[in-house]
């Protein structure tokens, strides 16, 4: 039997992957210590457990769910934007709920693309942007993150005849994988840029709430005339420890929000309402949680930049989201390095290159243990490494 062209030309899942090794590994007797996947390693706050728990006794849970969301859901994203960024949002119109925020990054791609389009998609980046696109049958253009850019992309690069053919464009501020930052300059130009070529805008936000050093992450729905070229996920995920339950959202123009609803309703049934309820929980009750993760992070981080630096790395200290990223040393590529590391410390870091071509001669590690085993992680490297050449 032989599958279809579009899961032909799909590659293995990066995680995947790089769990099967931590599987083997272990298996062998090895005392791994992954740094390799960005899944919050803290439980979920009990306050939201609580509601989840009072919730799934509720009979009234127990049917299908709206494939929108609850009202009510959507209500509590609404108003963690008006708190959180003085954004108003008509939560009837202007919020869907999503089955995790990767869900709905897939199927965007679904609601606008056609054989023939193009997805402008941020390399190095999450992996599903492009997948979601490919899905479609349409063309992924790569838009390079590179240092000297601060890991922005370069909207001028983009050929004209790109940007026409463009009906989508994926970005991700606090990113993932490179922990850059994005200005208001950046945002208005990128604002500009999808009026002048009618593209929607698709802002992955699912680190703005965990930032560092008195930095807060701005929402691109802040910005004037967001609203009109685009739309913004959000998640529960990262910001309340929150990966397992699998529920986010989309907030922004109401056309697209619609569509992407539209295709939810005809193939999926929506999130289970108790967990919902949970979700209203996180987004409305207290935020210390957040702000405790943050330092928590903040902590891991100083461990694993301070300590790469004594080896010869020269690394800023990055304000947001859970990665570090680290160029690898002279003599190496992205695989090799992460081999290396692994076979001589049992150590996982994960390839640059994982991320898109423009992520070779990178490595990313995610801040997701406990500090002593940070602390172990990176004496390993130290013990068995060394000095680094760059």
């Amino acid at each position: 039997m032989e599958e279809a062209k579009r899961i032909r030309q799909l590659p293995p899942y990066l995680f995947a992957r790089i769990e099967k090794t931590i599987e083997k590994a272990k298996a062998e007797g090895v005392d791994v210590i992954s740094l390799g996947i960005g899944d919050p390693d803290r439980p979920t706050p009990d306050h939201i457990i609580d509601k989840l728990c009072e919730q799934a006794h509720n009979p009234e849970n127990h049917r299908y769910p709206s494939s929108a969301g609850m009202i009510s859901y959507r209500a509590a994203v609404a108003e963690y934007y008006k708190n959180r960024f003085g954004v108003e949002l008509d939560s009837r119109t202007e919020a869907v709920s999503l089955i995790g925020s990767k869900e709905g990054i897939a199927h965007i791609s679904f609601c606008y693309l056609d054989p023939g389009d193009v997805a402008l998609i941020p390399d190095p980046g999450y992996p599903v942007y492009g997948i979601g696109a490919l899905l479609a049958g349409a063309e992924p253009y790569k838009m390079p993150l590179k240092a000297e850019n601060g890991f922005l992309p370069d909207l001028e690069a983009i050929p004209p005849d790109v940007a026409r053919k463009a009906k989508l464009m994926f970005v991700n501020y606090p990113n993932n994988p490179t922990g850059a930052i994005a200005d208001d300059d950046f945002y208005k130009k990128l604002i500009a840029f999808a009026k002048e070529y009618d593209v929607i805008v698709c802002h992955d936000a699912a680190y703005q709430d965990i930032a560092f050093d008195g930095y807060r992450p701005p929402s691109f729905m802040e910005y004037p005339g967001a609203k009109e070229v685009g739309i913004e996920f959000g998640s529960c995920s990262k910001s309340y420890n929150m990966t397992g339950w699998r529920i986010a959202w989309a907030v922004g123009n109401p056309r697209v929000i619609e569509a992407l609803g539209r295709i939810k309703s005809n193939i999926d049934s929506g999130v289970f309402q108790a967990v919902q309820y949970a979700g209203i929980a996180a987004l409305t009750g207290p935020q210390d949680c957040t702000f405790e993760m943050s330092r928590i992070y903040q902590e891991r981080r100083d461990i694993v930049v301070e300590g790469l630096n004594g080896m010869g790395w020269n690394l800023e200290k990055p304000k947001a989201t859970i990665y570090v990223w680290v160029p690898v040393p002279k003599g190496y590529t992205s695989i090799s390095f992460a081999e290396l590391v692994f076979e001589k410390t049992g150590v996982v870091i994960t390839p640059g290159n994982g991320y898109g071509e423009y992520g070779e001669g990178f490595f990313r590690i995610a801040l997701t243990v406990e500090k002593e085993r940070m602390v172990e992680a990176i004496n390993r490297i130290k013990d068995k490494i060394g000095k680094v050449e760059l």
